[in-house]
């Protein structure tokens, strides 16, 4: 039987071929009307080894993919193929969520995009490389959206087939044997969804029934419909799509793409609607479920319980912090970096160091403070005291923050492996949940910039023109901005593995690890609190110490070597434990970190040039 929410037309017909070993048979029958705008064929897609499929609208051509396919082998355009996810032999009977038993809180996450993880591309080749991640220390694996986009290669944030799995990166039945291969190493999954819009090239939604509204606008035109006549059928097609990844793909958590653009004025918020869902089938599975907001608020009310008013998300993505260490450690200023550098409305006599002060011991920069970059009052307060600060994801870099410059340089073509190792101690230490980009950890030297693939030319031509004249504003001259179109623009943005196991890639790798697993051993799993952090800054000689609890992230931005007095950091410093140091230059093969008690002599804490300290008290 196959069932399809068609409101629109007024007849409605399935085309369709089943493949049974040697035999082809096809057919076009009539759906019948079942009521509130739904249609059923009664035919049984499971007699056939392949049926692939497609619906008549009006006796219109060409005929359209279904909008709750699992699998689009023939492209966004093509028909659909009918998928059984109950035919997969899971081996994860046991699983109950990541080591913590508190889902995503906490836990070190790894984004990764399975298009230039591996050079092919494939989520069964991206099962090849958890056991790097599971050495490293992570916890759960986010991947960027795998809902199939129009052309072979893209970020995925053009995705049409909401319900369906890349067939590039290998369908639906690889994404099962991802996410039991990660289960059996430890590793939670994270999948990236985006319900705020869809792709320009294969989005028939609006055929079928109002998926979209004119009653609001986005970035990308007309707003999915969410409260608007109609809104409850595309509310179900929404919250049906996350609870299909949690059941038939075992997913353990979602992010949830740029939530700000979910325009809802109805009296109950999707999210609300979503998350209460959301916890209703984790009850039911007996496992923990994850909701994790892209959200550019700076309103914990994204986070807070939706029995006392909130959105209910598990937790949301956090820029300022990203913007701060950023601002901190590049100095660079424009745009949206503008207040972070300081000497702005927001924060009018600090500098770069006190302005990433604020965002530690407070989480967010703009909470009810003026931003410049938007012209208005932005945000609103956290409690320090009680807010659990795991609700927040910190991170050094993300694929927006890398692939969103004009070459998709990552911060490590910009400054030396001793800042990134600064900035990566203040963030896995502090009190957020940390999240990784992928290849970060040993700052690899590949790019990840933007590409795609369309088969549209005029859709090509668009995107290609479009982001050479955004940066041409900057400055970059159009042959300095890789052509997304480009084939050698994905291939350049792959990540080179062989780098990881060689110099200061080695080190870094190694600082990564070690900072991942003092985190859980000194820090661990519980709530954590932005009352527990203190910060000290010096904005003239460049230093930065961080007290989390009983540890402590002593950091020199500055370009030559400073001594600290460590009673400046304790009044216990004689009490302090060494953990560990950037230290010197590596060698060849990378050199393991140093003791960082070799830098204490009589209560002072020496630090070389772009070097950092992590030390504790019992």
């Amino acid at each position: 039987m196959i069932e399809v929410w068609a409101p629109h037309p007024e007849r409605v017909e399935l085309t369709w071929t089943g493949t049974r070993g040697v035999e082809v048979v096809t057919g076009t029958d009539a759906m019948v009307p079942t009521g509130d705008g739904w249609w059923r064929w009664e035919g049984e897609p499971t007699a056939y080894d392949v049926f692939d499929y497609a619906f008549v609208l009006d006796g219109a051509e060409p005929a359209l993919p279904d909008p709750r396919s699992a699998w689009q082998p023939h492209g966004v355009h093509g028909p659909s193929r009918w998928f059984d996810a109950e035919a997969f032999a899971w081996s994860d009977g046991d699983w109950r969520g990541t080591r913590s038993g508190a889902g995503v809180l906490g836990g070190v996450i790894y984004e990764l995009h399975v298009g230039t993880f591996t050079a092919a591309g494939t989520l069964d080749a991206a099962i090849d490389r958890l056991d790097h991640l599971v050495e490293l220390g992570v916890d759960l694996v986010e991947l960027m959206p795998v809902a199939a986009f129009p052309g072979e290669w893209g970020w995925g944030y053009d995705g049409v087939a909401l319900y369906a799995v890349h067939d590039r990166y290998g369908g639906p039945a690889a994404l099962q044997r991802f996410v039991d291969a990660a289960h059996a190493r430890g590793l939670g999954v994270c999948l990236d969804v985006v319900h705020n819009h869809l792709g320009p090239s294969g989005n028939y939604l609006q055929r079928f029934g109002p998926y979209f509204t004119d009653t609001h606008h986005t970035p990308w035109g007309a707003a999915v419909n969410l409260d608007a006549p109609g809104s409850e059928q595309v509310r179900a097609f929404l919250i049906g799509q996350a609870a299909r990844w949690f059941r038939d793909f075992h997913v353990d958590a979602l992010r949830l793409d740029a939530v700000h653009e979910l325009k809802d004025d109805s009296g109950r918020h999707f999210l609300a609607e979503l998350s209460d869902a959301t916890a209703a089938l984790a009850g039911e599975l007996g496992r923990p479920l994850d909701l994790i907001a892209e959200s550019d608020l700076n309103d914990v009310r994204m986070v807070a319980p939706t029995a006392f008013g909130g959105l209910g998300m598990t937790a949301q993505w956090d820029d300022d912090i990203h913007h701060a260490l950023h601002v901190a450690l590049t100095g660079e200023r424009e745009g949206y970096y503008e207040d972070f550098g300081g000497g702005t409305a927001t924060l009018p006599e600090a500098g770069p160091l006190t302005v990433l002060q604020t965002v530690l011991e407070r989480g967010f920069l703009h909470d009810g403070r003026h931003s410049s970059f938007r012209g208005r009052t932005w945000g609103v307060p956290i409690d320090r005291e009680a807010f659990d600060g795991r609700r927040l994801l910190a991170y050094l870099q993300t694929h927006d923050q890398v692939g969103n410059r004009a070459v998709g340089d990552r911060i490590s073509a910009t400054i030396t492996p001793g800042l990134q190792a600064c900035g990566a101690a203040l963030m896995l230490l502090g009190p957020g949940t940390p999240m990784l980009f992928m290849g970060e950890e040993w700052g690899a030297s590949t790019p990840f910039a933007f590409f795609t693939s369309f088969e549209d030319g005029w859709l090509a031509d668009a995107v290609r023109e479009g982001r050479r004249a955004e940066f041409a504003a900057h400055g970059w001259g159009p042959e300095a901005v890789p052509d997304p179109q480009d084939p050698a623009t994905r291939d350049a943005s792959v990540l080179d593995w062989g780098e990881a196991g060689t110099g200061d890639h080695a080190r870094l790798l190694r600082w990564y690890a070690d900072l991942i697993a003092l985190r859980r051993t000194h820090l661990g799993d519980g709530e954590t609190h932005f009352a527990d952090v203190d910060v000290t800054v010096d904005e003239e000689h460049g230093w930065v110490v961080m007290r989390h609890r009983n540890v402590v992230v002593a950091a020199n931005l500055a370009g030559q070597a400073r001594t600290l007095r460590v009673s400046e950091v304790s009044h216990d410093a004689e009490a302090f434990v060494s953990v560990l140091g950037w230290g010197e230059p590596a060698t060849a093969d990378g050199e393991a970190p140093h003791e960082a008690a070799d830098g204490i002599r009589g209560g002072t804490l020496t630090l070389g040039p772009h070097d950092c300290a992590v030390l504790r008290l019992p």
